[in-house]
């Protein structure tokens, strides 16, 4: 294209632009009302002109044509921005018409109450196995004679009673905690043995009796206060009472040289004889001088009564000694105290032994559980427990009055259910007992 043609075209278009200037500027309509966005062009007024106040602009100066005004879009990024929206308003919720006078005001019925359910009644507080645990052992003399320990029942018992003797029989392991949960306590360990049979030389059976148990005295020496040897031995003659006295005292001895204590005797219920109890004075004499201590058996039936003020054969009945229980009175007041021997006294097995003979009752009944039904008849309650701990409470106040007695064990706890002396057992009435003990 040639060059003039070029600047006509410039010049036409420049011509339309002017026009269109024009027509915008001669535009008389009212001027929209300019958003945020638009720009106003309106000349500042006259000098000396009043501002318009008030909400009517009443003192504004009268216009003989509308103000030009130029609107130009503003434009981001090539793009015009877009008038934003009027904000929302809320509108109130509609307010219900008035009833109709005269009209009946509805009433609102109220739902139906609901019925509470039944109040739960309170579950009661369950009553404690053992009564609260003391903190020493009280004036009671009762303990425990026991064979096993497998039931928890049975630490507990001392844990909560505070026992002044216990017993064991083979099962030892577990004399050490009852001596930590109760230092005051005094322990009688009792191993097995094999032979007793009163034949030999006395001192060497007693050095080998000694020997073959000690693997065990040291394994459970810290439990055990003091121990016993052969259980329930019955000599017969004076001869054997003297071969018997002789084992005890090198027993003595032999445990002295290691460090720990005897129990000498251990002689069953209604032995020995007031005539041979003179001959075993050389082993109470050892036991004196090496700390040792006496014991003995003591049971009777068809009560613990049975025997007492009855007379030994030979001597003169005595009101408070008897032939089976309390008979160790014989011992202490007939040959001990007399010669200056008084040494402690534990009577490491007691309670009922229907295996007595000549006495009344069941024959056929051994322990206090086969003795019920006979209380019951002799006017002693239907309650054989109560029965039978009436009858240790008793026992337990006679023993009282000898100082030189440490204390008795009840045989016997922890018995493996349908052994043999399954009658005797205690285990699941020991919180009665318990109970009977904190009470003193």
């Amino acid at each position: 294209m040639a060059w003039s043609s070029r600047v006509r075209l410039a010049a036409m278009g420049l011509v339309v632009a002017l026009a269109g200037l024009a027509l915008v500027a001669c535009d008389t309509r009212p001027p929209p009302q300019p958003g945020p966005e638009a720009v106003a062009t309106t000349p500042a007024p006259p000098a000396g002109t009043p501002a318009a106040t008030g909400p009517g602009h009443s003192t504004a100066q009268p216009a003989a044509r509308a103000t030009s005004q130029l609107f130009l879009p503003q434009v981001t990024q090539g793009q015009a921005a877009r008038t934003p929206r009027p904000p929302a308003v809320a509108l109130a919720p509609p307010t219900p018409a008035p009833p109709a006078p005269g009209a009946p005001t509805a009433t609102p019925t109220p739902g139906p109450t609901r019925t509470p359910g039944p109040t739960r009644t309170p579950r009661p507080t369950p009553t404690p196995k053992f009564p609260p645990p003391i903190a020493e052992p009280g004036p009671s003399k009762l303990g425990l004679h026991v064979i096993n320990n497998n039931s928890h029942d049975i630490m507990e018992f001392v844990r909560v009673t505070k026992p002044r003797l216990l017993k064991a029989v083979d099962d030892l392991h577990w004399l050490q905690e009852a001596k930590q949960a109760s230092p005051q306590t005094v322990t009688i360990g009792r191993i097995t043995a094999n032979d007793q049979r009163m034949e030999g030389d006395p001192a060497a059976r007693a050095r080998a009796f000694v020997a073959e148990q000690t693997p065990k005295y040291n394994a459970y020496r810290d439990g055990v206060d003091y121990w016993e040897g052969w259980n329930e031995p019955a000599p017969k003659t004076r001869e054997e009472m003297a071969w018997y006295a002789a084992f005890e005292a090198e027993r003595v001895r032999a445990l002295a040289e290691m460090g720990l204590k005897a129990a000498v005797g251990t002689y069953p219920t209604g032995v020995p004889e007031w005539d041979l109890m003179e001959a075993f004075l050389p082993a109470i004499q050892a036991a004196k001088q090496h700390g040792g201590v006496l014991a003995l058996h003591e049971y009777s039936a068809p009560t613990m009564q049975f025997g007492v003020g009855a007379a030994l054969p030979g001597r003169s009945a005595v009101p408070n000694r008897g032939t089976l229980n309390l008979r160790y009175r014989y011992w202490y007041e007939d040959f001990l105290k007399p010669r200056g021997l008084t040494i402690p006294l534990v009577i490491t097995e007691a309670g009922i032994d229907g295996g007595i003979t000549n006495r009344p009752g069941p024959p056929e009944a051994r322990g206090w559980q086969d003795f019920g039904s006979y209380w019951e008849s002799q006017g002693l309650g239907g309650d054989s427990l109560r029965a039978y701990l009436d009858q240790l409470a008793w026992y337990d106040q006679e023993t009282r009055q000898d100082p030189y007695v440490l204390g008795f064990t009840v045989f016997t706890a922890g018995n493996p259910p349908g052994d043999q002396w399954a009658s005797f057992d205690v285990t699941d009435v020991l919180p009665a007992i318990a109970r009977y003990l904190v009470a003193q």
